[in-house]
């Protein structure tokens, strides 16, 4: 089995009440909110890692720990064995540009700039000549079927397509990880599947690792080489999709079932807990 590419090891995120009465001051006795709590894991190349869990579980902020857009509060997160709290600022910021891509909830597009402006905005950060990462740019949107609007803004766009130059700008610089938090719950339901298939496809050709944020184990199931159950900031359970439907570890889990057609999961003759590269 591979190396993972992520690990988490005994992370904590707590936070304090906003003070009233200073600006800097932690008011007395306060006492800390448990974003995440205690969370160990490990993340493999190649697969889609899903988390999932109800408002407030903690999954936006563990996603985040893991580009150290949130820094922990104690544990260390390593990226391809190096720990990120030991990286200066400029290596941290030059991580989420050359390695770690993200894609959000709300798309996240300069309105001022054209749609290939946008895609390429990563490659012009880093340098690149403009006829190259036009060119590099082109060629994504064409990937995420919008090879025909690079000169429209996103203004123009519907929602799905907003969400395809989102996509396709995270993926131009072809980072090694790509987070998603929420990425397609803003779109209705038949565009969201369609960024489902589109995600598969492109996973398909290139096989990074994905760590996929959402709240609809529908989408968990479909999307997910294996899924991570969060509760009230700790990790409830991780596995398989079939291990998760056939062995739900609480009642928490399995309420996440309740009216999802689970019947190509069930009862499946073999499966591992912990997912192992091909």
């Amino acid at each position: 089995m591979s190396e993972p590419i992520i690990e988490l090891r005994g992370v904590n995120k707590h936070y304090y009440p906003t003070a009233k009465r200073a600006f800097f001051s932690r008011p007395e006795n306060a006492q800390p909110v448990k974003a995440l709590n205690a969370v160990s894991l490990s993340i493999f190349p190649g697969e889609i890692f899903v988390i999932v869990g109800l408002s407030g579980s903690g999954k936006s902020t563990l996603l985040r720990t893991l580009n150290y857009l949130i820094p922990p509060s104690k544990g260390a997160v390593l990226f391809q064995g190096r720990e990120l709290g030991s990286l200066t600022a400029a290596q941290t910021i030059a991580l989420r540009r050359e390695h770690i891509g993200m894609v959000f909830q709300s798309f996240a597009l300069f309105d001022e700039r054209s749609v290939l402006d946008n895609v390429a905005f990563g490659l012009e950060v880093a340098g690149m000549a403009r006829a190259e990462r036009h060119e590099r740019a082109r060629a994504m949107l064409a990937k995420v079927g919008l090879g025909d609007v690079a000169n429209q803004y996103p203004h123009q766009l519907s929602g799905g397509m907003q969400q395809r130059v989102g996509l396709a700008r995270a993926l131009v610089v072809n980072p090694s990880v790509l987070l998603m938090d929420e990425a397609f719950s803003a779109l209705d339901p038949i565009i969201r599947r369609e960024m489902q298939s589109l995600l598969l496809t492109l996973q398909a050709e290139s096989r990074r690792t994905v760590v996929f944020v959402t709240h609809d184990m529908e989408e968990a199931l479909r999307l997910g080489t294996r899924i991570a159950i969060m509760e009230k900031g700790e990790l409830v359970q991780v596995g398989a999709p079939e291990a998760l439907i056939n062995a739900p570890a609480t009642p928490y889990v399995r309420h996440f079932f309740s009216g999802v057609d689970t019947s190509r999961w069930q009862m499946a003759e073999t499966y591992t807990d912990i997912w192992q590269p091909r």
